[in-house]
């Protein structure tokens, strides 16, 4: 299984990004994705999910601001980022639980900053 996730980099507050997720290994149209993020000194959190059915679920943080979407041709993941704030920088990973194992990809770093 692998996880290769882009599109991270540095905005201003209030800017946009997205960030994308190619899977390989997996039937991924089966397989709920999720993104995680981790800034420094704290602990990794679930951000945002989204179901093989694409029922989604986020975390109260970025409820109204980020959307994760997938498109099962492309076996990818995103997630839209508008009304970033300084304290969503952070590393962002995506992830996905096969079989009782979890995956992850590399991370991509989201700094948002004047």
């Amino acid at each position: 299984v692998q996880l290769q996730a882009s599109g991270g980099g540095l905005v201003q507050p209030g800017g946009s990004l997205r960030l994308s997720c190619k899977a390989s290994g997996i039937n991924f149209s089966i397989n709920t994705m999720r993104w995680y993020r981790q800034a420094p000194g704290k602990q990794r959190e679930l951000v945002a999910m989204i179901s093989s059915t694409s029922t989604t679920n986020y975390t109260d943080s970025v409820k109204g601001r980020f959307t994760i979407s997938r498109d099962n041709v492309r076996r990818t993941v995103f997630l839209q980022m508008n009304s970033l704030q300084p304290e969503d920088t952070a590393v962002y990973y995506c992830n996905v639980d096969r079989l009782g194992t979890d995956y992850w990809g590399r991370g991509t770093q989201v700094t948002v900053s004047s």
